[in-house]
């Protein structure tokens, strides 16, 4: 191709595109001054996940006699990258909600920033102690683990549970934007979806997890067992946005199981305590405490198949 050609080509392309942002603002930030980043929200996350598990993801070795110098190394860029997102999800949101320029403008929005910051900080000692006890949880559940090891390293139940509940606190911090990116990066590389606002008890086990859903407005208990293709989820309604705000998803009380492909939808269902559901059933009832539901219709044919020649 003549590189004048080329030129040429590459021109109308770039014009189809610059009279495209002009004509829908949708799918574009051009000229914006705050955005929330999702690149130093993966950031954020990894730089958790070697706070909460030391030693198993760092770049070098780790000594108890370091370990002071090395925890500063590791939180003071962890606090300024949360910090700095946060900010700009408050300003982002801001210049959303009440037009451009209010939150570029924001006096109070810095401190405002530190202080949620603070908070969220303040609660990663206890978020820790969860996710050790979803750490025992999948070892004790999981016959195939040798180790808890294993379980930190190795399952995307964990990995997904970890950026869970990071996020459900930025969620509580009302920062939507911020927690949902987060939890989106988890979806991504685990194929768990959490909603970050879904509340999550302790000893929170996943197996295997691919294709688990779990809507905004759940409520699962303690010794809560999931399996792949679970789904948590509402029953699809007219009014769209109108149901924002309002319990839509499933509540899941202490020491249940649910089973590969269960589907249980709507937020006046209650699955109670005790209880196991088996796979592939389909639920928008409430389950009573200490029962077992499990699909009665349905049967596998088992024939023989047709005798294929021999050839050669």
């Amino acid at each position: 191709m003549d590189p004048s050609q080329k030129d040429d080509f590459i021109r109308s392309v770039s014009r189809q595109f610059a009279e495209s942002y002009q004509s829908n603002t949708i799918g574009q930030h051009i000229d914006a001054t705050f955005l929330p980043s999702r690149a130093r929200t993966v950031e954020i996350i990894e730089h958790a996940r070697k706070l909460m598990f030391p030693g198993f993801f760092d770049d070098q070795r780790l000594k108890t006699e370091t370990i002071d110098p090395h925890l500063d190394r590791l939180l003071q860029p962890f606090f300024d990258l949360t910090l700095d997102q946060i900010e700009q999800n408050l300003r982002y949101e801001l210049n959303n909600a009440a037009g451009k320029g209010i939150g570029d403008d924001c006096d109070d929005c810095h401190d405002d920033a530190v202080e949620r910051t603070m908070r969220f900080f303040d609660r990663l000692p206890d978020i820790r102690e969860k996710l050790l006890l979803d750490v025992a949880a999948t070892f004790d559940g999981d016959p195939a683990a040798d180790s808890m090891d294993e379980a930190i390293f190795c399952y995307p139940g964990i990995d997904a549970i970890l950026v869970h509940r990071l996020a459900h606190e930025i969620y509580k911090l009302e920062l939507p934007l911020l927690a949902r990116i987060m939890s989106e990066v988890a979806h991504t590389y685990t194929g768990i979806d959490i909603h970050p606002g879904a509340t999550i008890g302790d000893r929170f086990f996943i197996d295997h997890g691919t294709g688990i859903v779990i809507g905004e407005t759940c409520v699962i208990g303690d010794r809560v067992k999931l399996y792949q293709g679970v789904t948590l989820g509402a029953l699809s309604t007219r009014g769209g946005q109108a149901w924002r705000g309002r319990k839509r998803h499933p509540s899941v009380e202490d020491d249940v199981t649910i089973y590969g492909g269960a589907i249980i939808l709507g937020g006046a269902t209650v699955i109670g305590a005790g209880a196991t559901i088996g796979g592939s059933v389909f639920i928008t009832e409430s389950v009573p405490p200490n029962h077992t539901v499990t699909m009665q219709r349905g049967e596998l044919l088992v024939t023989p198949s047709p005798r294929r020649k021999r050839t050669g």
